[in-house]
């Protein structure tokens, strides 16, 4: 066989192996008990040779998850111990250093076996809906104070399951059927994907991964490489101000591109929060390495090599490198600002090439509903709400509307979120003249009212930001509009912390636009007309264009 039916058989075999990693996570998804999962797909999955390097991961995910997880396989191994490693064991962790950046997402690994031989592993990510403790919220001043902890150990060992560890997790959270729940259904996920490979294997008469794991990770690491030598050399700084907890936060970062690699460095930003909007530098990294790969290397598949050129560095102890025992609950506020932080310094180095900034953070409501007092037998709730304000203008494209970027995640339908607990959501629509004007117009944000069910009242966790620093535009965009919280008869709240809702009031949210690209007089007149008529700009911003004198659409060239 020549060279290049060998390529094409690899290719082939590569291509089954993303096939048995999305399989792996569409059986999270089907199996999955919370609304996170099941709905806005709020999980990660993938497969990973014998070192506990990432081979693919399913394209069903987030980045954070993903490319946290990428790490955190190594750490199972060391944890457990290669000689403790049997068949039919299953490994599990939410340690936020070691796994994907708080104590909510909780993390399993499975090893793989192959007529007895230890082939690789499959591991797979998931957000569950409750870790006791405070609840899903900023306001804990330790880790200790967040929820039950389980560092790496065995939940399965050869085939038995770990009843003692059930015990503990089903004693310490509040929804204790549907985390327990999620546990299995990750087990039972990375099982799938160990079937399928079985398959796999057993088809092309392969005896481990090993010929096509060398395959993927040399050719993902030479067009990586290629890339980055056809890219101008040299270092770039940006910053971010962003609200949060109970004083600013600045973001800095210094981005290297050389022809072996890229840096970011995190140096000057702030310090650690007393409260839980840290971020461990597993997940800064995750999403700093998403943010180059956006604009470098897009199509490149996402595995270990592709993500080894990309380095990331932070002073310890600052914000974005928050060190144990630091309160890092709501870690992805700050940690979905990181692709905009170095996206922004992307842009000095490819002017013309990279959007303005976004919303950025999702607005994630957690709500616990309870009955009032003279409720007799109503039954409380833990809700967990993912909504998206409106990414920033692309060089060739108008922002995308309530889109989550950088997350991924989808929007969570209403009646998904009324049918889990006794709430009512009244309202969710497009704000208007939300999304900063420009050539290229910002994403809109939302306007979502809700309320609890009749008989009922809730606390919530706000984890908001963009309240008081708006996304700004680029290259002569506008910014667009900043967030609010409030009830309906006017009372402002905060943007973080545990507040709340009583009976018969609603609480509005008031999501951000994505900054604008480009000068609006630049804009065609026909676009801007259209989005008159769509209600997507008030009079004020139909101002903005008025000297708009182009007829003709931009060209929309493919970018990103």
């Amino acid at each position: 066989m020549n060279q290049s039916m060998i390529d094409i058989h690899m290719q082939v075999m590569w291509n089954r192996l993303v096939s048995v990693v999305e399989e792996q996570a569409r059986t999270l998804i089907r199996t999955a008990f919370s609304t996170s999962v099941r709905e806005a797909g709020d999980l990660s999955a993938g497969v990973f040779d014998l070192a506990g390097r990432m081979l693919a991961q399913a394209v069903t995910g987030t980045p954070g998850h993903v490319n946290a997880m990428a790490e955190s396989v190594a750490h199972f191994i060391n944890d457990i111990g290669r000689d403790n490693i049997f068949e039919g064991d299953v490994y599990i962790t939410n340690d936020p250093w070691k796994g994907t950046g708080h104590l909510h997402d909780i993390t399993i690994v499975t090893p793989s076996f192959h007529h007895g031989k230890h082939v690789g592993y499959f591991a797979s990510t998931a957000h569950v809906v409750d870790v006791g403790g405070r609840g899903f919220g900023p306001d804990a001043r330790e880790i200790y104070e967040e929820g039950l902890f389980i560092p790496i150990m065995k939940f399965f060992e050869r085939g038995e399951v770990n009843k003692t560890l059930i015990q503990f997790v089903r004693n310490n959270v509040r929804e204790n059927d549907k985390v327990v729940g999620d546990l299995y259904a990750l087990a039972a996920c990375n099982e799938t994907g160990h079937r399928r490979l079985v398959d796999m294997l057993t088809e092309f008469n392969l005896a481990d991964l090993d010929r096509i794991g060398g395959f993927i990770l040399n050719h993902s690491r030479e067009a990586t490489l290629e890339r980055l030598c056809n890219l101008p050399h040299g270092t770039w700084a940006y910053s971010l101000d962003l609200d949060g907890y109970d004083e600013p936060v600045h973001l800095a970062a210094k981005l290297t591109i050389g022809p072996e690699g890229v840096l970011v460095d995190f140096d000057g930003t702030s310090g650690m929060s007393k409260f839980g909007i840290n971020v461990p530098l597993v997940y800064a990294k995750a999403y700093a390495c998403y943010g180059i790969k956006c604009v470098v290397a897009p199509e490149i598949p996402n595995n270990a090599a592709s993500l080894a050129p990309f380095e990331v560095a932070a002073p310890e102890g600052c914000i974005l490198n928050a060190k144990r025992p630091a309160p890092v609950a709501v870690r992805h506020v700050l940690g979905h600002f990181v692709p905009d932080l170095v996206l922004g310094a992307l842009h000095q180095a490819l002017p013309g090439q990279v959007p303005a900034e976004g919303a950025s953070a999702l607005w994630n409501l957690h709500m616990s509903v309870r009955p009032v007092a003279d409720q007799i037998g109503g039954k409380g709730a833990e809700i967990l709400m993912f909504n998206s304000g409106g990414s920033g203008a692309r060089p060739a494209l108008d922002g995308l509307n309530a889109t989550a970027f950088p997350s991924g995640v989808h929007t969570m339908p209403i009646e998904a979120t009324e049918n889990v607990g006794p709430v009512i959501v009244w309202r969710k629509e497009l704000r208007e003249g939300s999304g900063g004007a420009g050539e290229l117009r910002g994403g809109l944000g939302q306007t979502i009212e809700i309320s609890a069910a009749e008989g009922y009242a809730f606390r919530f966790s706000a984890m908001f930001d963009r309240l008081d620093h708006p996304a700004r535009g680029r290259d002569g965009g506008q910014d667009g509009a900043a967030g609010s919280v409030s009830l309906d008869d006017g009372t402002k709240l905060r943007g973080k912390g545990l507040q709340f809702v009583p009976e018969g009031r609603k609480l509005v949210l008031q999501l951000p636009g994505g900054g604008g690209f480009g000068d609006p007089a630049r804009r065609p007149t026909t676009q801007v007309e259209s989005d008159r008529r769509h209600g997507y700009i008030t009079h004020e911003q139909r101002a903005a264009y008025d000297h708009a004198e182009t007829t003709e659409a931009p060209n929309e060239h493919d970018g990103f």
